[in-house]
């Protein structure tokens, strides 16, 4: 199988958050790995303050990709980033990240 679809995950942290982000990246459930169409995922640090974490996820396919949004694996998977997110609503306080997904398609390599 080849590696046909990449989605990108932009995850803007509070800098208070950064820490903690990173710690459930390293402590991950590693739920993705075991989804049919899954190759890779990387999870990109930026150098700079302000800018966007990456996580980088190859797929064989389009729909392996939604079917792995759609899994009770993504639930487990990001679990304890949702509830950091409720916990921020429930005190009023503003979401400490924020997410913005983009796919595409591999045309070359």
């Amino acid at each position: 199988m080849d590696k046909k679809f990449v989605a990108i995950n932009y995850i803007s942290c509070s800098p208070e958050y950064a820490t903690r982000f990173e710690e459930l990246f390293a402590m991950r459930a590693k739920a993705i790995d075991t989804m049919p169409g899954f190759f890779d995922m990387h999870v990109l640090k930026p150098q700079k303050e302000g800018q966007d974490y990456l996580i980088v996820s190859y797929w064989e396919n389009e729909d392996a990709f939604k079917d792995w949004t759609k899994s009770e694996a993504f639930l487990e998977g990001h679990k304890r980033g949702f509830a950091d997110l409720a916990k921020a609503k429930a005190e009023g306080k503003p979401a400490p990240m924020s997410s913005d997904f983009k796919t595409y398609k591999i045309i070359a390599n």
